[in-house]
């Protein structure tokens, strides 16, 4: 008999069959955004709508060997929790006190995106090599898991 995963696990895995639609070459990062266990809105990174994925026409930041959670304007994709938020916008869903499950640990840009969308919870389970995330959600009390705190 398998074990139940619990309400965490769960969500976290459905961030990583939402990440499976990435178009990103270095990271594919789904993110699921939950209230009252329903599902309000996902979103994985990939580039805008009507443009180029990187799939199609290579990354600007392996072209330039930019380090990981380095530079984030040298990017084309949007990242899949600033998807996510965007989704809910564009359809009228409301997400404050929301969590957002997450494959990876999110970067300082989606960590304000999730802190003014008034999403109260992160879970995630790969970490990211941006410092000052953990920071700005503490200040912000964001409550931030990791999964894989092994990591």
């Amino acid at each position: 008999m398998t074990e139940r995963p619990s309400i965490d696990e769960y969500f976290l895995e459905i961030a990583s069959v939402v990440a499976k639609r990435s178009t990103c070459l270095r990271n594919k990062v789904g993110a699921v955004i939950v209230r009252d266990k329903r599902i309000l809105s996902t979103g994985y990174n990939g580039a805008p709508s009507n443009m180029e994925h990187c799939l199609e026409i290579g990354c600007i930041r392996q072209k330039n060997n930019i380090a990981s959670g380095t530079m984030h304007e040298k990017c084309r994709a949007v990242h899949a929790e600033q998807n996510a938020i965007i989704q809910a916008a564009l359809h009228g869903v409301g997400i404050g006190g929301a969590t957002v499950y997450c494959t990876h640990q999110p970067c300082i840009l989606c960590a304000k995106m999730i802190i003014n969308s008034n999403i109260k919870r992160v879970v995630f389970s790969t970490k990211y090599p941006d410092t000052d995330t953990p920071e700005f959600f503490r200040a912000a009390g964001v409550e931030m898991v990791n999964l894989q705190s092994e990591d």
